[in-house]
Formats: structure tokens, sequence, C-alpha cells
């Protein structure tokens, strides 16, 4: 049986995090990017990266993650774009700040596909709330081949590291051609 372009999107974005050997990797838990989360614990597992474990709300990831580099340490935070309502004031009043290098993956909600409808409010405005607060923003969706995704979760990490700030990959996983696919 062959992968899913979804499935070689998923692959894509966690080789990519591997490669950018993170110190530590936390996520908020998801449906839609579960396989990024299972291949990143899986990696633990085999010693490909450092430390990867759940938090229960986006601030909390951004406290955790966003203190790596006052020890020299880098970090990736896994999530779902409406957890930014959850997020914003830690991301710009200490992540953003303090100049803290952090790379934040997420998949987008509120697109096509999309079944809740309640979810629009927060998931939609995400992009230019961001770029309003300086957190420089990335996207990918089914019109970017799976090499792509990689190359752009790997690049926007580096990107992180070398301006000394939070970088955002917004993700969309809605692919109608793509049975496998979730908003």
């Amino acid at each position: 049986m062959s992968a899913s372009t979804t499935q070689d999107r998923h692959r894509e974005v966690l080789r990519a995090i591997i490669g950018l050997a993170p110190d530590g990797v936390a996520y908020v838990p998801s449906a839609s990017i579960a396989p990024i989360i299972d291949g990143a614990l899986e990696a633990q597992a085999n010693g490909d990266l450092a430390l990867v474990y759940p938090v229960s709300r986006e601030e909390e990831a951004m406290g955790l993650v966003g203190a790596y580099p006052f020890a020299g340490k880098f970090g990736v935070i896994i999530m779902q774009d409406n957890g930014f309502g959850n997020a914003l004031t830690a991301l710009t009043t200490f992540a953003a700040a303090y100049h803290l290098p952090l790379l934040i993956v997420a998949n987008t909600r509120g697109g096509l596909g999309e079944y809740n409808s309640m979810i629009h409010s927060i998931s939609e405005p995400v992009p230019e709330l961001l770029r309003s607060a300086n957190i420089p923003v990335f996207r990918v969706d089914r019109r970017n081949p799976p090499e792509d995704w990689g190359a752009t979760v790997k690049e926007a990490g580096n990107h992180a590291k070398m301006t000394f700030r939070p970088v955002t990959v917004l993700m969309e996983f809605y692919d109608h051609k793509d049975g496998k696919a979730k908003a």
C-alpha cells in the first residue's frame, strides 16, 4: 500500500524537525497532526530527538520552549493554529520581546474541509494576527509538494535561530484529492 500525499507531508515535516536537532519538542495533542506527534515520540524512543513531551495548553509550551535559549538550547512547538488565542500573550511578551528563537509548526483550522463552524473566528485571522505582532509566518498547503513542506520547516527553524525570534509555519492539511487529509 502506498503512502498518501498527506502521509508524505507528515513524514517531511517530521524529518525536518529531526534535522533541526532541537533540544526539546513540546506538543499540544491534535488529531490532525497526530502522525507528526507520534513520529516525534517514536524518534525520541529511537534516540533521534532528545525530548518530546505533551503540554496542556499553548501558553505553557511558549513558556517552556521559550526558556530553552536561556540555556543555549533550541526548541520546537507542535500545535493547532487556534491555540494562538491561548498563547498570544506568552508569545509576544516573552518569546518575541526577549528575542527567543523557537519554531512553531501549527496545523491550520477553519479553512476548506473544516467541520467545526466555531473555529473560524480564531483560526481565520491567525496569519495577520501573528504578522501584526512581528512574528514571521510561512505557509504550506495542498499546492506545495511534500518536499516543500520539509524544506519550509527546516528553513523556518534556521530562520528562528539566525534572527533570534519565534517563527511560525502554518500547515493546511486539507486536500480534496486525499481522503486521509484532515482539516
